[in-house]
């Protein structure tokens, strides 16, 4: 486990390196908005103690009533859309030869539609992200190959593969819980490395904040994933090497990290919600997937979405 007193991806940054990230002059940064307003206070980290588990299905019936509910708890309190300025040897997106980080093209947020308003300003209660989704999907790192099963037109995918990534026996309900929950779309991409690593990133989009939020309480699982990712053998606790300061405060996550023994490949999972719009992070890795380049993906993923 890291040294709780030690940043898990903090790296001195080597000359020259390619990938872009957040400068501490925010005026010179293509991911930060200079007018954005002081983000929020990033969320606490989570209980320590295991929460009790939940009859899943009670809970997507009770969800599906009472969506509305869930919007006070989503809503922030008017977060700024944009990357807060941080030291460089502190943002995981900066990489070195030898800490398994690796190496993306510059990130940039996609121009937003004449008179559309950031998804976390003061003027968008709703939270709702007006750029095209597929544009706010992290790329894939240089290596990489690409996944076909996930290059479709404007990278969007039909429901079912992404409840692809789910046990068959579940499906059929989480369908159910999509259709009635407000579901727009889904994109996505994937990419393999040369080391056998396996990434697959899918966002889905709701009609509002509600809805994003009523299907992110069924996947929340507190201590423990509730509804763990298809590979993982037994259970996926929290992940203990996961720095939540690293994310954007405008977003919710659950980082989990497959418990030991492991089956055909370890897996990491994490989820994002980030006003209507959810995010899952998929790695895995046949033996050990090292926790740097999966805390790299889901801090750069939440960077684009926050």
């Amino acid at each position: 486990m890291t040294d709780p007193t030690t940043p898990v991806l903090q790296a001195a940054e080597p000359e020259g390196n390619p990938l872009a990230v957040p400068s501490a002059d925010p005026a010179a940064d293509p991911l930060v908005d200079p007018a954005a307003e002081p983000l929020a206070d990033p969320p606490a980290d989570p209980p320590e103690e295991p929460a009790p588990k939940r009859d899943r299905r009670r809970l997507r019936a009770a969800m599906r009533w009472t969506a509305a509910v869930l919007v006070f708890g989503v809503l922030g309190s008017g977060a700024a859309y944009g990357i807060a300025a941080q030291e460089r040897t502190d943002v995981p997106g900066l990489g070195t030869k030898d800490d398994g980080r690796w190496v993306y093209p510059k990130l940039a947020k996609p121009a937003l539609p004449p008179g559309a308003k950031l998804p976390f300003a003061e003027d968008n209660p709703g939270e709702i992200h007006y750029a095209d989704l597929g544009q706010l999907l992290l790329p894939a790192p240089e290596g990489a190959r690409p996944d076909k099963a996930l290059q479709g037109k404007g990278n969007r995918v039909p429901v079912d593969r992404f409840l692809a990534e789910y046990a068959e026996e579940e499906r059929e309900d989480m369908k159910q819980d999509l259709a009635d929950g407000g579901l727009r779309h889904v994109v996505a991409r994937g990419w393999t490395m040369p080391d056998g690593t396996t990434s697959r990133i899918y966002l889905l989009r709701f009609h509002s904040v509600a809805y994003a939020g009523a299907f992110y309480g069924q996947l929340d699982g507190g201590a423990e994933a509730d509804l763990p990712v298809l590979g993982v053998e037994d259970t996926a606790p929290l992940d203990a090497d996961w720095d939540s300061q690293a994310s954007s405060p405008s977003t919710l996550n659950d980082v989990y990290d497959e418990a030991a023994p492991y089956g055909a490949a370890h897996v990491r999972h994490a989820y994002i919600s980030a006003g209507d719009t959810l995010a899952l992070v998929v790695q895995s890795k046949k033996g050990t997937a090292n926790a740097v380049p999966f805390h790299q993906a889901v801090v750069l993923q939440n960077q684009l979405l926050g």
